[in-house]
């Protein structure tokens, strides 16, 4: 007698052969259990509607080149919960000051700015830094490295510096950052705030205030988009197929 046609056989004990009929069996156990079968599908085209008492089709989603992380309001969600973060973590605002890594840092730092001075009262000054010539690879940029303007319109002596910038990757922008405040002051502590942290990491180095973390494999970018640069607020991963 075929497995299939016991009267006790249950689904581990169905073993397919070169004579069983797979539809067969689907139709003899869809009634008493799911069944997720693959299916190829289009991408960006649902799979077909589940019928009771038939098999359930199970269609892939398939990912697309870009992908958005944070939209406008995501990212104006994470840069209060982040401007509460930072007044925390110093304490209050005695102090402190805020330093945005050119170009997005800055942004970003100006809109951390505004939310503490709302929610605090407190008026925090905000600080540039270009690390281009504080770079390790310097030497790859091109004779002619374009060079942003670094404003530190305040002594940093024994202040309680945030970096500000947008992405956290392997570290060595904040290293540069950190080399370049050394230049201009001691300051009493230093602490990092990113809006992204993608992980992937070569040098020791950790944000003390994160908007979001995500996992993105070394092929993909995360592309910052802010409105006073771009016109619009986003955060997006872009595939190897989007680059």
């Amino acid at each position: 007698m075929p497995p299939e046609s016991r009267p006790d056989a249950g689904p581990a004990a169905i073993a397919l052969s070169a004579h069983s009929s797979p539809p067969a069996i689907l139709r003899r156990w869809a009634g008493r259990f799911t069944w997720i079968l693959p299916q190829p599908c289009r991408r960006g085209r649902p799979g077909p509607r589940f019928v009771p008492g038939r098999p359930r089709l199970y269609c892939p989603t398939m990912p697309t080149a870009n992908s958005t992380v944070l939209d406008a309001r995501a990212i104006d969600r994470a840069l209060k919960r982040m401007a509460d973060e930072i007044v925390e973590l110093n304490h209050g605002t005695e102090d402190l000051v805020l330093v945005g890594i050119q170009r997005r840092g800055v942004q970003l730092a100006d809109r951390l700015v505004a939310l503490i001075h709302e929610r605090e009262g407190a008026q925090v000054p905000r600080g540039a830094l270009d690390i281009t010539l504080y770079r390790d690879d310097l030497q790859t940029v091109g004779p002619r490295p374009v060079v942003g303007p670094t404003d530190l319109p305040m002594s940093i002596d024994g202040k309680r510096v945030v970096i500000v910038d947008d992405v956290l990757y392997t570290g060595r922008t904040v290293r540069a950052a950190l080399d370049e405040l050394a230049d201009f002051g001691r300051p009493a502590r230093i602490a990092l705030a990113v809006l992204i942290d993608r992980g992937g990491r070569e040098l020791p180095i950790h944000a003390d205030v994160v908007g979001k973390r995500v996992d993105v494999s070394p092929a993909e970018r995360v592309d910052v988009f802010v409105g006073e640069l771009d016109g619009r607020d986003e955060v997006t991963v872009v595939g190897r197929d989007g680059a």
